[in-house]
């Protein structure tokens, strides 16, 4: 049984899933580790952990506990990854909630999780989350109808304390789906990479086109209405939750921005064709079907 979680990394999500763990239920002991002493004081004020350590003395830590929830950006994982694998035995369940999923299954098969004798790893990734991050803007409903994704180690049947986790998740409110790695990587830089680097960079060159104008912002801000506010929303998101993420997903991502560039000539040399008629139309029966 889970009885004893370590959350690696406490800011939104890492804080959230203790919070959730808490509106579910959960009355076992939440510890929480991360790189400032700040950060997790506002996540044990906010009942997220019962009580913290810094990172120093993490690792002794988590060779105590039944669960370890690595919650830090991709490469933060990894380096966790390495650093775990050597003390945990197979009485014990390491996941993670990296954005990006293939080079976290590569390196758990590379350094001997899911084997006889090892801890358990279980790749995953909720797709939740909010512009800004930290702990004080974490909520226990986070995950409410979220898809939560899991990439597991092939041909394995799932463990106890794994099944076990998936409960969890399902008890935080969470939808699941199991993929490939490498598929949930290939389909996360269609609908949330892309988004994300398309809204980043129309945020982007309307403040260098417009930013040092006074009266040209007064405008915006004036005519620009519910159109430019969705469209450069997520460009409010702080280049620090996205920076592994195009580090560990780069041909994906290319790859889209490439397909939308293509996209984006034949839009700009049809304005007076047909063809945009046509564009329209697809566009639309996309949306239908998200209706």
């Amino acid at each position: 049984m889970i009885r004893r979680v370590f959350i690696v990394g406490t800011g939104l999500i890492g804080a959230s899933i203790g919070l959730a763990f808490r509106a579910s239920g959960f009355d076992g002991e939440i510890i929480g580790t991360g790189p400032t002493i700040e950060t997790l004081k506002v996540a044990q004020e906010r009942g997220s952990i019962d009580s913290w350590h810094l990172r120093d003395a993490a690792e002794s830590v988590a060779a105590t506990c039944d669960a370890v929830i690595l919650c830090g950006p991709v490469l933060s994982i990894l380096d966790w990854m390495r650093r775990l694998a050597p003390i945990l035995g197979e009485q014990q369940l390491v996941t993670d909630v990296g954005s990006t999923k293939l080079q976290i299954s590569e390196l758990a098969a590379k350094l001997g999780y899911n084997r006889p004798g090892t801890a358990r790893f279980l790749p995953g990734h909720p797709m939740a989350g909010k512009e800004s991050g930290g702990a004080a803007l974490a909520e226990a409903t986070l995950f409410r109808n979220a898809m939560w994704l899991f990439t597991p180690h092939p041909g394995t049947p799932p463990t106890v304390l794994e099944s076990e986790w998936r409960d969890w998740v399902a008890k935080f409110g969470a939808r699941t789906m199991d993929l490939n790695a490498a598929r949930h990587d290939e389909i996360c830089a269609w609908v949330s990479h892309l988004p994300q680097m398309l809204s980043t960079a129309l945020a982007a060159l309307l403040e260098e086109t417009f930013g040092n104008d006074p009266k040209s912002r007064e405008e915006i801000a004036a005519i620009g209405g519910r159109a430019l506010r969705e469209t450069t929303r997520l460009g409010a998101s702080p280049y620090s939750m996205w920076r592994d993420i195009a580090l560990s997903n780069t041909e994906p991502i290319a790859a889209t921005l490439h397909a939308l560039e293509q996209r984006l000539a034949h839009v700009r040399e049809n304005l007076r064709t047909p063809e945009l008629k046509e564009e329209f139309r697809l566009a639309n029966g996309f949306r239908r079907q998200r209706e």
